[in-house]
């Protein structure tokens, strides 16, 4: 078995890898695949890019996510979830600057609250760039050098390796293999280069080798020389002295990142510093030799593809250092030493920065920030509105789980929101036991989130705060049988996502309640280890006025959205227990099909097919479905069975308008009834979701909510409870969910029976 494993490392290296090349294979490849030569930001686009886009909404419009930012390398496990107009923004930046458009000189800058996916991005980048880089598409080379040929007298090293033995040593910064070429030489290999990848931006390799480079190429070049020798750039780049070697992309190789913690001088974050001891050691010939530079600075391991300042307000004495580094693309070593680079610059900070940077504002044009500000490209993350996407975020704060909820429907995501959450935990004793998060919880914490977040100053008249998180996260609201666009109503978004409740804030709320008792007890179901999703708001709308990270305003304001968010709740929880309640006296689609393929046919003037061979439209059967199962008429409504002009037009408007504008979406094949999704007919929708505590009252006459939670032997209402808590468990209630969800919704409907 063990060979097994160690079989497949072999061949996951090999296939990242490949041997070193020639400069002149090099070359004759990189016009077979231009994008190997491909410089910095162009590259940091193409791996984004090559994991094609899918379909969300977002703020309640369509939009195309790029899937690179799901993290599908490593299996979401450092997905950036939301912010897609963000992240579009700033691929299409990247775009700009890759194609020489402008914005060349931009540093850009990702801002926002904590806990809004600035640091996953960060990680983000890192798995899709490294994975990118294992891909043919994706090689990334540098120059390999080894000097020992020339005269055998003397070797290169840099860092603490010493030694005269025959050995190659690669850039230090990852130098790109173009750079050896003469300028006047690589500028006629780029465009030729360029004509054969007419659809890409145009490859730019401005700079020049670094300075280890440089060292190792000026050696050469002069013992060639001494020696007379002719061909020159043949000899210094002979395979002998040079090859051209791919690496992985990673942090320290392509991807530079300075972190919060980081300390040093400004040179030495940024590109390094000299050892003494190594200068020492090395001939310097009257200066300071490049191979004695620890090149560890964050612009030096960024060097060829990407560079990143996290948590940017701990490092705001170096922004200005950076302020050249975009156009210029040069930075100093020493005085006399300077480095080309080429690197797509990126930011992360939270808001804290905007104090660092506004500190001088009131000087006027006197502001020595005032360059740097107008340097920043600034793109802000912000909190999730979407209660779908924060359900996802906090289920993966609770829990291992990391995929992406990508390329499922709607159905599918809305019941893995309502869906219930079983974790583990350990007690003082190191005890384990299973607590269970019951059905709606999670979907009630991440919609007390979202709603949180939403501006309710620039509502639109009658749009409640749960109405504009409901049109945030699927783009329309279902009033009855009218559907209502986002576009029908005017309000903007400039303030939602920039302030509210944060995951982290919610994650430790809900983290603490599972390890609370919860004083519950029942002979039968273990409700002592359920937490309900009114257990779950209260407790997070009574620890917001002692949390730090909310104003005593704001810790108000949240309070008095909860009673709507509650609400919101029970209706979730008062709909799965009617549907279950009356499970075995609901509609079949067989007979809503049924009825929809008469009305059809009746408006047609159409046969309608049967076993016994077309048949004309039966009265009867339109009118019992729309009295009895609809709930729309009454027999008043009718001459006969004949329907009066109301109920033609109901037919008409109601139901045959939707199949025609079925009809007409799929106006490329052959319409017929079975093709039609009958749950796409708001009318037909009400009839297979939707029932009320009337129907309830019709079917079972001697039911009584009251006696719910112990019901007398033998009565209907024991009878009814049975069967209900069976079906509920059927899908996603555990037994002592299940009963402690249906207790809930009893009290909450037995005035209905006063």
């Amino acid at each position: 078995m063990s060979e097994e494993f160690i079989t497949k490392a072999d061949r996951q290296l090999q296939s990242a890898y490949e041997g070193p090349m020639s400069l002149s294979e090099y070359v004759e490849a990189a016009f077979e695949a231009p994008s190997i030569a491909a410089h910095a930001s162009r590259y940091l686009l193409a791996a984004i890019e090559s994991m094609d886009t899918r379909t969300v909404i977002e703020e309640g419009e369509t939009r195309e996510r790029y899937r690179f930012f799901d993290d599908p390398h490593n299996n979401g496990e450092h997905a950036v979830l939301g912010n897609t107009a963000v992240l579009n923004a700033f691929v299409d930046d990247l775009r700009t600057i890759a194609a020489n458009r402008g914005k060349g000189e931009k540093i850009i800058w990702f801002d926002g609250p904590t806990a809004t996916g600035k640091s996953e991005l960060k990680r983000c980048l890192v798995n899709g760039l490294r994975e990118y880089s294992k891909n043919p598409e994706g090689r990334r080379y540098t120059l390999e050098w080894n000097i020992t040929g020339a005269d055998n007298s003397r070797g290169l090293s840099y860092g603490d390796d010493i030694s005269d033995d025959e050995q190659w040593y690669e850039s230090p910064v990852q130098v790109h293999p173009l750079t050896i070429f003469p300028k006047s030489v690589r500028q006629e290999l780029l465009a030729r280069l360029n004509e054969h990848d007419s659809e890409g931006p145009p490859i730019v390799i401005d700079g020049e080798m670094d300075p280890f480079s440089r060292e190792a190429y000026d050696y050469l070049e002069a013992r060639y020389r001494q020696a007379g020798t002719r061909k020159l750039f043949s000899s210094i780049t002979d395979k002998s002295h040079l090859r051209i070697k791919n690496y992985v992309v990673d942090v320290g190789r392509g991807i530079g990142i300075l972190h919060s913690e980081d300390d040093g001088t400004p040179k030495e974050r940024l590109v390094g510093s000299w050892m003494p001891g190594m200068l020492r050691e090395l001939d310097s010939r009257g200066r300071k030799n490049p191979q004695a530079f620890s090149y560890d600075g964050v612009l030096s391991q960024g060097n060829s593809l990407l560079t990143v300042v996290e948590d940017a307000s701990q490092h705001a004495d170096l922004l200005r250092k950076l302020l050249n580094v975009p156009d210029e693309g040069r930075v100093k070593l020493d005085k006399g030493i300077g480095m080309d680079i080429d690197t797509q610059l990126v930011m992360i900070s939270n808001p804290d920065l905007d104090a660092e940077l506004d500190q001088y504002a009131d000087r006027n044009g006197r502001d020595p920030l005032k360059a740097l500000k107008r340097r920043l490209d600034r793109h802000e993350f912000r909190y999730l509105t979407n209660r779908r996407l924060e359900a996802e975020l906090i289920r993966r704060e609770l829990t291992s789980e990391k995929r992406v909820w990508a390329d499922l429907d709607d159905q599918e995501i809305e019941s893995r929101v309502r869906a219930p959450l079983s974790v583990s935990i350990r007690d003082g004793r190191g005890r384990t036991r299973e607590r269970e998060l019951a059905p709606f919880a999670i979907g009630a914490a991440a919609m007390y989130s979202v709603v949180s977040r939403l501006d309710g100053e620039e509502l639109p008249a009658g749009l409640s705060l749960i109405e504009k998180a409901r049109l945030f996260e699927q783009g329309y609201l279902q009033d009855g049988d009218e559907r209502l666009e986002i576009d029908d109503f005017e309000f903007t978004v400039e303030g939602d996502g920039t302030h509210g409740i944060p995951v982290t804030y919610t994650r430790d709320i809900i983290a603490d309640l599972l390890h609370e008792e919860t004083g519950r007890a029942h002979p039968d179901h273990a409700v002592e280890d359920v937490v309900m999703p009114e257990d779950v708001l209260n407790a997070m709308a009574e620890d917001l006025s002692a949390a730090p990270v909310f104003s005593r305003a704001e810790a108000a304001e949240y309070e008095n959205r909860l009673p709507a968010v509650k609400e919101f709740v029970f209706e979730q929880q008062e709909h799965a227990v009617l549907q279950a309640l009356l499970a075995n006296k609901s509609v079949s689609k067989e007979t809503v099909a049924e009825y929809v393929e008469h009305v059809y046919a009746w408006e047609g003037d159409r046969t309608v097919e049967t076993e016994r061979g077309p048949v004309k439209p039966d009265v009867l059967l339109m009118k019992v479905f729309e009295t009895e199962h609809l709930g729309r008429f009454s027999n008043s409504d009718y001459t006969g069975n004949t329907p009066s002009e109301p109920v033609e037009a109901f037919r008409r408007e109601k139901v045959i308008t939707a199949l025609n504008r079925y009809a007409w979406e799929h106006r490329d094949e052959e319409f017929s009834i079975d093709n039609v999704d009958l749950a796409s007919i708001p009318v037909i929708r009400a009839v297979l979701e939707s029932y009320d505590w009337t129907d309830v009252k019709r079917i079972y006459p001697e039911f009584d909510p009251r006696q719910w939670d112990e019901p007398p032997t033998g009565t209907v209402t024991e009878q009814l409870k049975d069967e209900t808590i069976a079906t509920l468990c059927e899908g996603q209630f555990s037994a002592a969910s299940a009963e402690l969800t249906t207790r809930a919704v009893m009290k909450e409907v037995q005035y209905k029976w006063d």
